[in-house]
C-alpha cells in the first residue's frame, strides 16, 4: 500500500467525455476559463497565445479565479498535446494531469507534489489545494457531463476571511 504524506497528494475521477475534449479543458485558455478560472493568460516567448491554441512546454501562465484577488503565475513543464500535462503551481510545487481512456469514459489523475512540509505549507498548500482540487474536479465533471458550473460567481466572498477554507464552491 502507498503511504500518504504531506509532500504530495493524488485526486482521481472518471469523466464521461472524450479524452481530447478534457485535455483541451486544461490546455487552452478557452478551455480552462470555461470551468475553472475567471481569466487565464498564456504566453510563449513573451507573446500572448491564441485562446484556442494548445499550450506547450516552456509557456508561462497567469491565472485569476472568481472570488480571489490573487494571481497564480507559473510555467508549463510538460504538455504532450494529448493526455499529459505538468505545470508549476503554488510556488515550487508541480501538478501533473494524466488522462486515460477507460471503457466509455476518461480517467483523470491529478497529482500535486514537491509540497514543502513546514506547518504553513501543510495547511495552505496540502490541505488547501487538496480540498480545492477535489471541488474543481467535481466542477469539471458537472460542466462536461451536465453543462452546469458549481463554483460561486454570483456572491462576492473575497471579504470573508476564511472563505477559501469554509465555502465548498470557491
Amino acid at each position: 500500500m502507498k503511504t500518504l504524506s504531506f509532500e504530495s497528494f493524488t485526486k482521481k475521477i472518471y469523466l464521461k467525455a472524450p479524452l481530447q475534449k478534457i485535455y483541451r479543458c486544461w490546455a487552452t485558455e478557452q478551455g480552462i476559463t470555461s470551468w475553472f478560472l475567471k481569466k487565464a493568460d498564456y504566453e510563449r516567448n513573451g507573446q500572448l497565445i491564441n485562446t484556442e491554441e494548445l499550450i506547450k512546454e516552456g509557456d508561462t501562465y497567469a491565472w485569476m479565479w472568481h472570488n480571489w484577488d490573487g494571481e497564480e503565475k507559473g510555467e508549463i513543464i510538460e504538455a504532450n498535446g494529448k493526455d499529459k500535462l505538468t505545470f508549476s503551481f503554488a510556488g515550487d510545487c508541480k501538478v501533473t494531469i494524466q488522462l486515460k481512456e477507460v471503457n466509455e469514459a476518461t480517467h483523470l489523475t491529478l497529482t500535486q507534489y514537491n509540497i514543502p512540509t513546514d506547518e504553513k505549507s501543510k495547511l495552505e498548500i496540502h490541505y488547501g489545494c487538496s480540498n480545492g482540487w477535489t471541488f474543481w474536479l467535481a466542477n469539471l465533471k458537472a460542466f462536461l457531463e451536465h453543462g452546469i458550473l458549481l463554483n460561486e460567481t454570483e456572491f462576492d466572498l473575497r471579504n470573508e476571511e476564511l472563505s477559501g477554507f469554509e465555502y465548498v464552491n470557491m
